[in-house]
C-alpha cells in the first residue's frame, strides 16, 4: 500500500521552492532518487565559475524509516576545488565536517543522526597531460534527520552556506540583503 502524501511535505517543497539565492550560486530542481523513500525533492547548486558543485536531497516517508529516525532524511553533497595546501591539511576533513555543522547550527536546524565522510584529493597530470593544472578538491557527503517538519528550508539554507564555505566565499552578514537571483 502506498505511504499517503504528507501535506507537511508539500509545504516544506513549496518554501524550500521559494528560497533566494546569492548572485553566485545556481540552483535548479532535478529529477530525485524515486526508490529511497515515497516523496523526494531533489536539487543541484553550481556556485560561478565552478568554485563548488552540490547536491540535496529532501527525503519524506510519512509513517518514518527505522533507519532514519523520523519521517524527514536530508541527503547532501558538496564538491570544491581548493587550494593545495588545504588538500595537502590534515585538518581538511575535520574543517570539511565542521562546515556542515556550523551551517546547520547557524540556521537554528534541530536535527539527530548525522552521518558523512569529508574527503579531500589532490591530482597531479604527467605525460602528454604534464601541461595540466594540479586538481586540489574536498568533497562533503552527508546525511541527517531533522527533528522537526516545520523548518525544512532552513536545511536547504545550510547546505547553500556550506557550499559558500567549501568554495571560499564569505557567508553573506545577517542583516544584510544581496540582490539575489530567484530559482
Amino acid at each position: 500500500m502506498a505511504a499517503a502524501r504528507d501535506k507537511s511535505f508539500d509545504e516544506a517543497v513549496a518554501e524550500i521552492r521559494a528560497i533566494t539565492t546569492r548572485a553566485e550560486i545556481i540552483v535548479e530542481e532535478v529529477p530525485a532518487p524515486q526508490k529511497l523513500a515515497p516523496f523526494s525533492l531533489a536539487l543541484t547548486a553550481d556556485f560561478e565559475d565552478d568554485a563548488a558543485v552540490g547536491r540535496f536531497v529532501l527525503l519524506h516517508d510519512p509513517v518514518g524509516q527505522e533507519g532514519w529516525g523520523g519521517k524527514f532524511r536530508c541527503v547532501t553533497f558538496v564538491r570544491a576545488a581548493v587550494e593545495h595546501e588545504m588538500a595537502t591539511d590534515s585538518q581538511a576533513i575535520e574543517i570539511g565536517w565542521q562546515w556542515l555543522i556550523e551551517s546547520l547550527e547557524r540556521f537554528g536546524c534541530d536535527y539527530s543522526a548525522p552521518s558523512g565522510t569529508v574527503t579531500r584529493t589532490t591530482s597531479a597530470s604527467f605525460g602528454t597531460l604534464v601541461n595540466r593544472e594540479d586538481d586540489n578538491e574536498i568533497e562533503v557527503r552527508a546525511s541527517w534527520t531533522p527533528t522537526t517538519g516545520n523548518q525544512l528550508a532552513q536545511h536547504v539554507r545550510a547546505w547553500l552556506q556550506l557550499l559558500e564555505l567549501s568554495a571560499g566565499a564569505q557567508p553573506v552578514p545577517d542583516g544584510v540583503s544581496q540582490l539575489a537571483r530567484p530559482r
